[in-house]
């Protein structure tokens, strides 16, 4: 009932960002992202604490001098599910250019290991736990909405934030400009 219940509440915020604010509220570029705040959330992201699915303690830092994108995603959240056949496409068609997809789990580590036995992904994926949530937000998701994708490239610079499933179009654009 929990999972029905946020599930409700992550799909609402997705709905009310976009009726507030159209299109353009599900997809802020690297003009809009600029600024201090989501620097510092670049910084946070290397220091989050994550899980690997099977318990083990890890860290994003070690991906820093890379570009990456983060995908921050939950088992119970539909749009998330169904863009990862996408994202693990992409993964493998951008790999040779030395770009990481990485999944974060808003979740339980009992929920992402259940769900990663069934669906296979081209990409790691950490378990962050509903604090993974307080770190989208760092990056602009104020609607706390999922699924939510950033590409960050080497430098550390934030190039395009996403609320809601990927277009894999645009997002193969944002790749190749890195």
């Amino acid at each position: 009932m929990a999972a029905l219940v946020a599930g409700v509440a992550a799909g609402s915020g997705v709905l009310a960002n976009y009726w507030l604010n159209g299109d353009e509220g599900l997809t802020a570029t690297a003009h809009a992202a600029g600024s201090a705040s989501k620097e510092g959330a670049v910084a946070q992201l290397w220091a989050a604490p994550v899980t690997t699915a099977d318990g083990k303690p890890g860290s994003l830092s070690v991906l820093k001098g890379r570009p990456i994108v983060v995908n921050f995603w939950a088992s119970w959240c539909g749009p998330c599910v169904e863009e990862m056949p996408a994202l693990s496409q992409l993964q493998r068609d951008y790999a040779k250019k030395g770009i990481q997809f990485v999944g974060l789990g808003v979740d339980s580590e009992k929920n992402v290991q259940a769900f990663l036995q069934k669906v296979k992904v081209a990409y790691p994926v950490y378990v962050t736990g509903f604090g993974g949530a307080d770190l989208a937000r760092s990056f602009g998701n104020t609607a706390g909405g999922l699924p939510f994708t950033v590409v960050i490239d080497a430098k550390g610079n934030i190039r395009s934030t996403k609320l809601g499933q990927i277009d894999p179009v645009a997002l193969k654009q944002t790749l190749d400009a890195l």
